[in-house]
């Protein structure tokens, strides 16, 4: 919006009005990056943090924690006078953000009933997109009123999603495996039999209180991930945050607003054309809950892989014919192929690695890694969510179209791993993943054999990780 930048970027506001600089460099400024990827950096440390308060006090601790870090954030936003309190307000959203990341799909993936538990973790993706396309008409709405009031408004209503969340964790109890795990069993029983709506949970019950036996005797869960065992879920869980965020999509979900304009269309258009993005985004990612469970994770993202690499493709050569550096010369029937070719990208990531970059790490790691998998997941996303969101405005200045071409490559490398060394995860219970999974895969088997007895490793049946030297032989 004119009076946001006026306020806290002069320098792009005064590029934008003079029309000198390449089309590509007019919003390439580090501070209007920093205020976009301070979220991130702070995510990323808050989740050091959110995976102590995950383990000791629970999920649902954890994500009230999440929402009182959003209201601070908020509140400084609305009131910012500056460019360092609009940051400290970035950050404080950051450390919501680092501890809504660990704790809720943890409580998602342990609440849900195996049969559905693809679907119900994407409800949380679904959420966030749903949140992205409000935030959009929000931003379309607020930028027709021609004051200071407009951004304020804007990042004002950012406190409702704040405040929901804050009291929906006051409200829903805790995971029968949090509960188990800090030793309160009668709790956890009580839980699980509410959740699962039967009495016939002893066997799950027994399960849970089996996993988290062998979960507490892991002195030191970061320790323990690399063991040998545990490095095929740490390299997935790795591999899909970095691959989720060179797909590009979060510098386009980002600065769509400023992409739009950089490709000619005017300030309500660019806003008008975000808000389209958006609702792409919700719409395809419902096509994920009902297909995830069906026809399983590495189908969809395969199909998406070959999606998402044509229509960057095809945005390159538009963009490589049709803008260039002082011309806006992108007709109309080029814009509305642009803007088709970003909405086929963004249905593909919507439906494949939105949700599953989340899914499939918080089912594979073992109970007794599982808090610090996932806050190894968070933050590797949130480190390289930073530096494209750091880095976007300044690769678009220096790529210009051949940026589209740099994420497709990334896209092709991606989708040859998920087809190479990614094992389907589909209806497989949790605690059964190593058995009927890792141990059947063609090169995770192989670190599947123990690497030798450890005071750090958990015991079974009077052997460390159930390792029984006379059924060895």
């Amino acid at each position: 919006m004119p009076h946001f930048l006026k306020k806290f970027f002069p320098v792009v506001y005064r590029r934008t009005q003079q029309g000198d600089d390449s089309n590509y460099c007019k919003y390439d400024n580090q501070g209007l990056q920093l205020f976009t990827s301070s979220l991130y950096l702070a995510g990323l440390t808050a989740t050091f943090f959110a995976s102590y308060t995950t383990r000791r006090l629970g999920r649902r601790l954890t994500m009230l924690i999440a929402g009182i870090f959003f209201i601070a954030g908020v509140a400084f936003n609305v009131a910012a006078q500056n460019l360092a309190m609009l940051i400290v307000g970035r950050i404080l959203l950051g450390c919501g953000v680092g501890f809504a990341n660990q704790a809720v799909p943890l409580f998602l993936s342990e609440i849900a009933p195996t049969r559905i538990r693809g679907g119900l973790n994407i409800l949380f993706q679904l959420n966030v997109t749903i949140g992205i396309l409000f935030a959009n008409l929000v931003n379309y709405g607020t930028s027709h009123i021609k004051s200071q009031w407009g951004w304020r408004i804007s990042l004002g209503l950012a406190g409702i999603p704040a405040a929901l969340l804050t009291v929906g964790s006051l409200l829903v109890t805790d995971t029968p495996n949090s509960l188990i795990e800090r030793g309160r069993f009668e709790e956890g029983k009580a839980v699980l039999r509410k959740i699962r709506g039967t009495d016939k949970i002893e066997p799950e019950f027994l399960e849970l209180v089996e996993a988290s036996r062998i979960a507490k005797e892991v002195k030191h869960p970061f320790r323990n991930l690399l063991k040998r065992r545990n490095r095929p879920q740490l390299v997935i869980a790795v591999a899909l945050q970095i691959f989720q965020q060179c797909t590009g999509i979060n510098a386009i979900m980002f600065y769509a607003p400023v992409l739009f304009k950089t490709l000619g269309f005017g300030g309500s258009a660019s806003l008008y054309s975000t808000v389209i993005t958006g609702a792409v985004n919700v719409l395809s990612t419902l096509v994920s809950i009902y297909s995830v469970d069906k026809v399983g994770r590495r189908m969809l993202l395969l199909e998406a892989g070959i999606q998402m690499f044509l229509s960057q493709t095809v945005i390159a050569i538009i963009l490589g014919i049709k803008v260039k550096d002082h011309s806006e010369d992108l007709h109309t029937g080029f814009a509305v192929l642009v803007v088709i070719m970003i909405c086929t990208f963004i249905s593909a990531f919507a439906w494949s690695w939105g949700p599953l970059g989340w899914l499939i790490p918080s089912e594979t790691f073992p109970l007794e890694t599982r808090s610090a998998g996932q806050s190894v997941t968070v933050c590797v996303n949130l480190l390289f969510t930073f530096v494209i969101a750091q880095a976007f405005l300044s690769m678009l200045c220096h790529f210009k179209f051949g940026i589209f071409l740099f994420f497709s490559g990334w896209v092709l490398i991606m989708s040859c791993f998920v087809f190479f060394l990614l094992p389907e995860t589909k209806n497989v219970p949790i605690e059964e993943m190593t058995e009927r999974v890792w141990k059947q895969h063609w090169l995770w088997k192989n670190f599947m054999v123990d690497d030798g007895f450890d005071d750090d490793e958990p015991k079974k049946n009077g052997h460390r990780n159930g390792f029984d030297p006379v059924s060895q032989l």
